[in-house]
């Protein structure tokens, strides 16, 4: 059933110059799933997500979410239907703290602009929501932090609150555990399975061992085609995902 998909692409392509970075990508995201799309370095992944969450145009093919064609239509559009890629929107402020970030992100959500001339009492309204939320992604010990003062987990973890704030019905994370260690990527697996309750979430990640207990789907991208999709058990049983991941060193 085409409905069961929240986002599919068919036959997508990017070219560069000649260099196919993407080729003939098909892919279906299933309403209320997390899905990874993952690949060693170089497999294309970050051009498809690019392409996907509409920072690339394609080369052809397309793009449809909930049903409607989005292949041409601008990010901060397909935003506006529940589209929403972490860290497009919000990149945190590094000077606000954890709250005042979250603030902005729900005034953004309010009236589509910052609102920074807005009175006192119209923010302090929005404390309770902006406290919730933190709350939700474990920041509450954060809430008077400055974004930079923070460690680099957290800080990963007040992106998404921002994303939240605008109340996604489908989050795109690319790359939310890049750089961290086993105890943050713990955190963050937790939290992701936390927020994905009443929304799909497609995130990016090279590390098939990050997306092991977390995903229900995961496609494996290499030289820009899928090489295998299914869950953890499947694909990390397939024979050439086992060759292509275990000749850059990734278990």
């Amino acid at each position: 059933m085409a409905d069961e998909y929240i986002l599919s692409a068919r036959n997508l392509t990017k070219e560069f110059g000649g260099f196919l970075a993407v080729n003939d990508v098909n892919l279906g995201v299933k309403r209320g799933s997390i899905h990874a799309l993952i690949g060693p370095n170089g497999a294309g992944k970050t051009t498809c997500f690019n392409l996907l969450t509409k920072f690339l145009v394609p080369t052809r093919g397309t793009i449809l979410y909930k049903g409607q064609d989005i292949t041409a239509m601008q990010p901060a559009d397909v935003s506006q239907l529940g589209l929403v890629r972490s860290f497009q929107i919000s990149a945190v402020f590094p000077h606000l703290t954890a709250l005042e970030n979250v603030r902005v992100a729900l005034q953004r959500k309010r009236g589509n602009s910052f609102d920074f001339w807005r009175s006192k009492s119209v923010l302090n309204s929005l404390n309770d929501r902006a406290c919730a939320l933190l709350e939700d992604v474990g920041l509450t010990e954060f809430i008077t932090t400055v974004a930079v003062e923070m460690p680099y987990g957290r800080k990963r973890a007040l992106e998404i609150a921002t994303t939240l704030a605008l109340e996604p019905e489908m989050m795109l994370l690319d790359e939310p555990m890049a750089g961290m260690g086993h105890e943050d990527i713990d955190k963050i697996a937790a939290l992701i399975r936390r927020v994905s309750a009443n929304r799909t979430i497609l995130m990016v990640e090279h590390n098939l061992q990050v997306v092991a207990n977390l995903c229900d789907t995961i496609t494996v991208l290499t030289r820009g085609q899928v090489l295998a999709e299914g869950d953890y058990a499947t694909v990390s049983q397939n024979p050439e995902v086992r060759q292509a991941y275990m000749g850059v060193g990734h278990g």
